[in-house]
C-alpha cells in the first residue's frame, strides 16, 4: 500500500486550540478551538442589534472574549454577508448571522466567514471552522498553542 503524501508540507502547524485576534472586531484576544469537525467558525456574541447603512444590513453585537470573564465586553459591528442555518453541538438547526472579518494568527492576516451565536456554556469563545484554515494550515491534534507563544504570555502578563 503506498504511503500517504502531504500536499501540505509548507503550511505552518497549529494546534487543536490557538489564541488569535479579530483586529475588525476590535477583539486583540481570543482563545479559539481549531474544529476540523465544523464547516464555519463562530464567535461568541450576544446583545444582537442589526441596522442598516446605506441600504446594507449591519449588526451591532458584544463579546466577551475570554471565557469565564464577563467583565471584559467588547462592543462590535460588521456588515451581515448572509443569514443561514447551522446545526448546532446539540444537533439543532439555528439561524444565524455571518460576518465576514479578518483573522490575525501566526504573522497571517485572511479574511473568514463567522457566524454569531451565545457560546456562554461551551468552553471556547471561537470555533475556527475547516473553511478558515483550508489550504492556510495543518492541524496536529495532539498540540495547543503553536502559532500564539507571544499571545499566551502577554495574556498572562496581565
Amino acid at each position: 500500500m503506498k504511503e500517504a503524501v502531504s500536499r501540505n508540507r509548507d503550511l505552518p502547524v497549529i494546534g487543536w486550540r490557538e489564541w488569535l485576534a479579530l483586529p475588525d472586531l476590535g477583539i486583540e484576544i481570543v482563545k479559539a478551538k481549531v474544529d476540523t469537525g465544523a464547516r464555519s467558525s463562530a464567535l461568541h456574541a450576544y446583545d444582537y442589534r442589526p441596522f442598516r447603512r446605506g441600504g446594507r444590513p449591519f449588526i451591532r453585537f458584544k463579546v466577551h472574549p475570554v471565557q469565564r470573564d464577563a467583565s471584559d465586553s467588547v462592543e462590535a459591528e460588521a456588515e451581515v454577508i448572509d443569514e443561514r442555518y447551522v446545526r448546532n453541538s446539540g444537533g439543532g438547526q439555528e439561524l444565524r448571522w455571518v460576518v465576514r472579518t479578518n483573522v490575525e494568527m501566526m504573522g497571517l492576516k485572511f479574511p473568514i466567514e463567522v457566524t454569531l451565536t451565545r457560546r456562554d456554556a461551551m468552553g471556547f469563545r471561537m470555533l475556527l471552522g475547516r473553511e478558515a484554515i483550508r489550504n492556510r494550515f495543518v492541524v496536529d491534534p495532539g498540540r495547543s498553542y503553536l502559532a500564539s507563544a507571544r499571545h499566551r504570555r502577554s495574556r498572562k502578563a496581565n
